[in-house]
């Protein structure tokens, strides 16, 4: 089933998980997606497989952990989620695995996770729902300064799909000046649709895997490496060694998003990260260039397809992925 069939209907925010290969028994078979919710989070598997956990207290901010590929192979690090863990650098508290968030909203970092960073907080689900084919979880949250202030609140959607092969995230997430005022998102490199990848598939390695094959960015405009970084591009795709087999993530910018194609700040150690707002930091121009308001009363919405898969860019075909992603209508 091509992906822009099950893209298609997507409202809100959306994370996609698609099925390639699907056979007719599969799709007769008894729900594959289920949702369980607890206190603290909404357990989603996918198959009869654990794919993730949406983490909604507990943290300065919301968050996807684990990231498993079919087999249960981990796309992400651990920590900061297990704070003891072995064989990872234990640095970046805030890099939580799967996540959305920004270092300047309105002057307040909300990226870092320090005694001055403001909180993403998790307000409402409005929509919990498992299937035989699908599962989606829609949310809104709150953007809180320390002192209980809401600078703007958010809405996103989390749409899972069963089936077999590349595992295939729609994430979109409309941001709302929601609270009276205009609302600037700065320019800075701290954000913003980003992941902390598996410590095995880092650019340059740490000190317990150092003299091991070591991993690979490559952009859709051909840069490679660490050229990758600050750079304009329609996609990015990171991937190295992960248990002792070559995998990879691509991140697809949406062409509907605003500044498409998007900068990446994506660095050597393996953190992974889709930010257009940085324009200071990346192209060396004066600062606030890449400021971003967003009138009082109004919204802005960002659009992305983040693909796990087998092998490198090629074998995953992610350029003809992107324009499957491009042919997709958007929702708004």
């Amino acid at each position: 089933m091509p992906h822009s069939k099950l893209a298609g209907s997507i409202l809100g925010c959306a994370f996609l998980l698609l099925n390639i290969g699907r056979t007719p028994a599969a799709q007769a078979a008894s729900p594959s997606v289920k949702l369980t919710q607890e206190p603290d989070r909404i357990r989603v598997e996918v198959d009869g497989e654990l794919f993730t956990e949406y983490r909604f207290k507990g943290a300065p901010h919301v968050y996807y952990y684990p990231l498993l590929f079919p087999g249960g192979i981990p796309m992400t690090r651990d920590y900061p989620m297990v704070p003891d863990s072995k064989g990872e650098e234990h640095d970046h508290p805030h890099h939580r695995s799967l996540w959305y968030s920004h270092g300047d909203v309105n002057g307040l970092d909300f990226w870092a996770e320090t005694d001055k960073s403001g909180f993403i907080v998790h307000d409402k689900f409005l929509e919990v729902t498992g299937g035989r084919e699908s599962g989606v979880i829609r949310s809104a949250n709150k953007w809180v300064t320390k002192d209980g202030r809401v600078i703007c609140t958010d809405e996103r959607t989390f749409r899972v799909f069963s089936g077999q092969g590349p595992r295939v995230m729609d994430f979109e997430v409309t941001l709302k000046a929601s609270e009276g005022a205009d609302v600037t998102l700065g320019d800075t490199k701290e954000g913003s649709m980003a992941l902390r990848l598996n410590e095995t598939m880092r650019l340059k390695p740490n000190k317990e895997n150092a003299g091991k094959p070591t991993g690979q960015i490559v952009q859709s405009t051909g840069a490679t490496g660490d050229k990758t970084w600050g750079k304009q591009a329609e996609w990015c795709d990171y991937s190295g060694l992960v248990n002792g087999k070559v995998m990879g993530v691509a991140i697809l910018d949406h062409p509907s998003n605003p500044r498409h194609p998007t900068s990446w700040h994506v660095r050597d150690y393996g953190l992974f990260a889709a930010n257009p707002f940085g324009i200071h930091d990346f192209e060396k121009k004066p600062a606030g260039t890449g400021n971003m308001i967003i009138p009082a009363g109004k919204s802005v919405t960002f659009r992305y397809r983040i693909v796990l898969h087998e092998g490198d860019e090629k074998q995953a075909a992610i350029a003809a992925l992107f324009k499957e992603f491009t042919a997709e209508k958007t929702s708004k």
